[in-house]
């Protein structure tokens, strides 16, 4: 790798404002805010709107959409050729 274009990779805590997880992990993204870890280390914070934490699919609130009851109301609607 050359050296000097890459941007600094670290440990940054991403915060979910919908469920207020918060998760340490490592990534190029930096913040002037930071937050007193339990490790007792300081790490910068990035506010994230939605996460695993929260999103449907991962918490298993996600709906499921009806696709036969579609096609059969489409062939219904415009008949079976």
């Amino acid at each position: 790798m050359k050296p000097g274009i890459h941007p600094a990779y670290g440990p940054v805590v991403f915060r979910d404002s919908a469920s207020g997880t918060a998760f340490l992990t490592r990534s190029t993204m930096t913040s002037d805010k930071t937050i007193d870890w339990e490790d007792g280390r300081t790490y910068p914070l990035v506010d994230v709107e939605i996460s695993s934490a929260s999103h449907p699919f991962y918490t298993g609130t996600a709906r499921v959409l009806d696709t036969a009851g579609r096609v059969e109301r489409f062939e219904r609607r415009y008949g079976a050729r």
